[in-house]
Formats: C-alpha cells, structure tokens, sequence
C-alpha cells in the first residue's frame, strides 16, 4: 500500500501540544485590526484547542500525527 499524503494546509494550521491535545490559532486577527481592542487582539494570539466534533475531520488530514506528536 502507498504511502499517504499529509494535507499540508492542515499541518500548518495545526499542531499537537506536549500532552497530546490539538490546537490551532484563532482567526479574526488579520483584517481591521485598528479598530479591535488590544485586549481582544491578545486573547485572538493565544492557541485555542479544536473541539471533539471537529478532531476526526482535522486528523484525517494528518495520517502521521502519532509520528509528530510529543
């Protein structure tokens, strides 16, 4: 069998913590950004966890997760 390809916009978006749980960064910070508070912008530059119902989809993208994961 072939080896399968990583989804390579998903393995820029999303990375894996040390204990294993899945992140990505929030949206909403690139356009208008004078007009957003400073306190919104660094809550937005924080990494925010994917939720349980989006998980499956995100890692069908990353076949070799367990290989990068910490």
């Amino acid at each position: 069998m072939p080896k399968m390809k990583t989804h390579k916009g998903t393995a820029k978006r999303f990375t894996f913590t040390g204990s294993g749980k899945l992140v990505s960064a929030m949206g909403r910070r690139g356009h208008f950004r004078r007009r957003k508070s400073t306190r919104l912008l660094q809550k937005l530059s924080r990494m925010q966890e994917v939720h349980e119902t989006t998980q499956a989809r995100v890692l069908r993208g990353l076949p070799y997760r367990k290989k990068h994961a910490r």
